[in-house]
């Protein structure tokens, strides 16, 4: 993490104001939450729409903070503390990121991609791992505030970085690309995600592609070949940079293809450049992309290629995506961080190859963020939903109404449940849940159903089940 006196942050971040006392103190990381603030860390007070954080600086200094930043607009307490004086403390937070990246001597892989960029991240960093210092974006701080936080965590000796960069407005990546300056940048596909703000996906690539806006000039640029609207897009650009690409369609250069789908994960074959076989322990076929661009960028900073079934064999995977739980009788098919139609199809297909399970449920909440053609893809899965493969559909949201309407053209009107709370969904799936089951759970952020599937583990013991 940064550890830096007063003084550097303050020119760092651009700031002003140090009292010359204050100058020689060593700040040790940064936090924005006073909640969770660290002893001898910088505190960065945000301002929201519904919060201020310059309104916690007491609780930010008893739980351990060493200094903050502080907004020239607000009023400076009256005490005794370290206060450096900005314009914006979220701009000030993104200067002292892009200071210290300038900082460090290290290689930064930045990822995005509608989906598949956690799996990629995570799956690049165990192989990475093998024989570099390595560290990556944890949990899913992938955004204008969560981008610099990570790059500010980067402890001096780390060799390579894999960072997560998510956008949801125009610009946002162009932002994310100056303060990461990656050395190899990646995407792994264009889908519905996002709709909302980029309207069709032709702006969502464009937007993504501002990835490359500060990759070293010497560096690479990776991205899925199989993905049309990227490909089309990437006809306009000159890109000088080094390209190569993956996919399973012949004009990649690292091709990978399908071999099986097993219970605790997958077997796939990299045909090109060379011909071998790995296990993936991640559930769903899609992740043989993932895999394959991870491999490609492993392969690209050195790492030898019989290290590479060991650091797939050690992903440290980040949460609530494709995770399969084993609970009281039952199993949870955990994907409850987020929902598009590309993931929520890729989710289904993973539990349609889940033969082990005698009964298969899914809680479904709503795919937002896509824009005026919102219920339009929430009738398409609907309608798409086997019935040969699922015995209940259970929703919660209002735009899943639609989802659940258009199902009951091929499911019995008793298996399709719209809830419009979390109480509802457990209450039905209490009455449902046999020995054996599978339950997917996937929904937006916004609905929190990792408090569906926690509640599964507690209160749910199939021995104790009532059947109507």
């Amino acid at each position: 993490m940064i550890k830096k006196t007063l003084k550097e942050i303050e020119i760092m971040s651009q700031g002003k104001g140090l009292k010359e006392e204050y100058e020689n103190i060593l700040i040790e990381g940064v936090s924005t939450d006073s909640r969770t603030i660290k002893k001898n860390q910088l505190f960065v007070p945000l301002i929201g729409e519904f919060f201020n954080a310059h309104e916690f600086i007491e609780n930010a200094i008893e739980n351990g903070a060493v200094a903050s930043l502080w907004s020239k607009n607000e009023t400076i307490p009256d005490i005794d503390f370290p206060f450096i004086l900005v314009e914006d403390t979220l701009v000030a937070l993104q200067q002292l990121a892009k200071n210290y990246r300038e900082n460090l001597n290290i290689k930064i892989v930045g990822i995005t991609g509608s989906n598949g960029k956690t799996s990629t991240k995570d799956i690049l960093e165990a192989l990475l791992s093998t024989q570099y210092k390595t560290q990556k974006t944890m949990g899913n701080l992938n955004n204008h505030i969560g981008v610099p936080l990570s790059i500010l965590s980067l402890e001096e000796d780390t060799e390579i970085a894999v960072i997560e960069m998510g956008t949801g407005d125009f610009g946002e990546m162009a932002l994310l690309s100056s303060i990461v300056q990656p050395n190899v940048a990646m995407i792994t596909n264009i889908g519905d995600a996002h709709l909302e703000w980029f309207i069709t996906l032709e702006n969502v690539a464009i937007e993504k592609l501002d990835i490359i806006n500060d990759l070293d000039s010497k560096g690479l640029f990776v991205y899925l070949g199989d993905d049309p609207i990227l490909k089309e897009k990437i006809k306009d650009l000159k890109i000088e940079q080094n390209i190569l690409k993956y996919g399973t369609g012949e004009n990649n250069d690292y091709i990978c293809e399908l071999i099986s789908l097993e219970e605790n994960g997958l077997y796939f074959k990299l045909k090109s450049p060379i011909e071998k076989e790995f296990f993936l322990p991640l559930l769903g076929e899609h992740n043989i992309y993932n895999a394959t661009g991870a491999i490609l960028v492993a392969r690209y900073f050195g790492i030898p290629i019989e290290n590479i079934q060991y650091g797939l064999d050690h992903i440290d995977q980040t949460g609530s995506r494709n995770e399969l739980i084993k609970a009281n009788g039952f199993s949870i098919l955990n994907d409850s961080y987020k929902s598009n139609p590309n993931s929520l199809r890729a989710a289904l297909d993973t539990l349609y190859n889940m033969k082990q399970f005698s009964q298969k449920i899914v809680v479904l909440g709503d795919m937002q963020g896509l824009g005026e053609k919102e219920i339009e893809m929430h009738e398409e899965i609907g309608r798409e939903i086997d019935p040969s493969e699922i015995e209940y559909i259970i929703t919660i949201g209002p735009l899943s109404k639609s989802l659940a309407k258009a199902s009951k053209e091929n499911f019995s009107e008793n298996n399709v449940i719209s809830c419009d709370t979390n109480e509802e969904v457990m209450e039905s799936l209490k009455k449902i849940i046999e020995p054996n089951a599978v339950i997917l759970v996937k929904a937006s952020r916004a609905f929190e159903l990792e408090n569906i599937v926690e509640r599964l583990q507690k209160e749910v013991k199939l021995t104790n089940v009532q059947k109507d």
